[in-house]
């Protein structure tokens, strides 16, 4: 056996054992050269299968009938531009007339199994280009956010879309969001990983757990107020209506609506405020909502229709008050009680785990993207953390969480528990945190009692 021959098959089994356990190593070293050797060979004759071509222009025609040459093939997109990535390939088409976006959209599966890639997404990028991200393998199987991530004011990073770009939680587009799931869904580990994000940036963090606590409490060195039960969660929604209803009063006194001053400089919300006087945005998490919403006696109906008034009125006035919401619950429908739909209604992003049955998919995507219904009914048990996120765009992607434990989370939050502002109106709600104690070694002289 010559050398030649031991260094190929050494090459082979080291290939086999990274694509085996490391995909992502195998993609960088081996499987992009192999994937982009594959789209350019096979480009034009799967665009051709697919239905992606059109006929060559008339004059074409023409000068090939004059010429007495044969008639032009058909001609498919041109690539503008093909770039790898570290978990597959970004392919720009330039369409040509006649053609739509929606059949290349329509075309993604079938182009999945002619170029051998794991899963082929597409996107309008504008009026005549469409991109095409292909994964080279599973990414969402073992779930690994890239290094280098987007980082701006209220703009987090939180899970890993299935064409390996990364999905955010902007806050300044989507202000308020639904987030569903069963038990053991991946729900928790969801909402500990935005926690975990948002530590880091200037914001207020506010919660309401009605499990006795046991979800957010852990966490309470970074959260601004904390309810664990139905009664000190009216009082605490009260309170956050009524910090609204000052910021709004103190934008009014600072909106700058004087004849000398541009209209472009005339403040809204608090992001046209000037740094000094913009008062701190508060994101607000509810965990199993449905504990707000349920009731047994009379009393606790009024208690019940209070929470979810102050909620409501959160939803559609907070936004430009810097109050932005965070819903969570295993179900979120009608049978919750009046008011639900309405409030359902502001919630825009939509996230939707693992779920029992259809009606909960409907609650979550049946009013903006129907085609993610049928998506999120099909997660399997054995993927946690697997969620489909939409928006009232109607557009919608298989995303899931990088696994926090809960020991990662409070480390996060306690390691920016500086940045925990002081909120008057919320003083109240501050949750008492026992004091951190450095144990220090006593001598052993120390120890030994007096002699009398």
């Amino acid at each position: 056996m010559t050398g030649f021959t031991v260094a190929l098959l050494v090459v082979v089994a080291v290939a086999g054992l990274l694509r085996w356990r490391r995909p992502t190593w195998y993609w960088l070293t081996f499987g992009v050269t192999f994937a982009v050797l594959r789209v350019l060979v096979r480009y034009t004759s799967a665009m051709e299968a697919c239905g992606l071509t059109v006929p060559p222009p008339r004059w074409r025609l023409a000068i090939a009938r004059m010429a007495g040459r044969p008639a032009p093939e058909s001609r498919a997109p041109h690539i503008l531009r093909l770039r790898p990535t570290r978990t597959g390939l970004v392919l720009r088409l330039g369409l040509r007339p006649g053609q739509d976006a929606f059949d290349v959209a329509a075309s993604c599966d079938r182009l999945r199994h002619s170029f051998a890639m794991y899963g082929v997404t597409s996107r309008e990028i504008r009026s005549g280009v469409v991109e095409l991200r292909m994964t080279g393998y599973d990414v969402l199987a073992r779930v690994q956010m890239p290094a280098k991530l987007d980082r701006v004011p209220m703009h987090v990073p939180v899970a890993l879309r299935e064409d390996g770009a990364v999905h955010y939680r902007d806050y300044r587009a989507c202000p308020h969001a639904l987030t569903i799931g069963a038990t053991k869904s991946g729900k928790s580990v969801y909402q500990r990983n935005l926690v975990a994000e948002l530590a880091a940036e200037n914001v207020a963090l506010v919660g309401i757990d009605c499990k006795q606590g046991v979800e957010l409490f852990p966490l309470a060195r970074r959260f601004s107020a904390l309810a664990d039960n139905p009664d000190t969660a009216a009082e605490l929604l009260d309170a956050l209506v009524t910090h609204m209803e000052g910021v709004y009063q103190l934008i009014r006194a600072d909106q700058r609506i004087t004849a000398d001053i541009p209209d472009a400089e005339i403040a809204a919300d608090i992001w046209d405020l000037p740094d000094r006087l913009r008062p701190t945005p508060i994101v607000l998490l509810v965990d199993e909502v449905a504990e707000l919403a349920l009731f047994a006696t009379k009393e606790e109906e009024k208690r019940r229709d209070r929470i979810i008034t102050a909620l409501a009125r959160l939803a559609q006035l907070g936004r430009a008050a810097g109050i932005y919401l965070e819903i969570c619950g295993q179900r979120f429908g009608s049978e919750l009680g009046k008011g639900i739909t309405m409030l359902r209604a502001q919630l825009t992003a939509r996230t939707a785990h693992r779920v029992n049955d259809e009606t909960s998919a409907n609650m979550a995507f049946g009013d903006i993207a129907p085609d993610a219904v049928l998506a999120a009914i099909s997660i399997p048990t054995d993927t946690p953390g697997l969620a489909v996120t939409g928006d009232s765009t109607g557009g919608w992607a298989r995303i899931r969480t990088p696994h926090t434990s809960m020991r990662q989370a409070v480390n996060a939050c306690n390691r920016h528990a500086h940045r925990t502002p002081n909120l008057p109106g919320l003083a109240a709600f501050r949750p008492e945190l026992p004091p951190t104690v450095s144990l220090v070694k006593i001598p052993a002289q120390a120890e030994a009692p007096a002699s009398v």
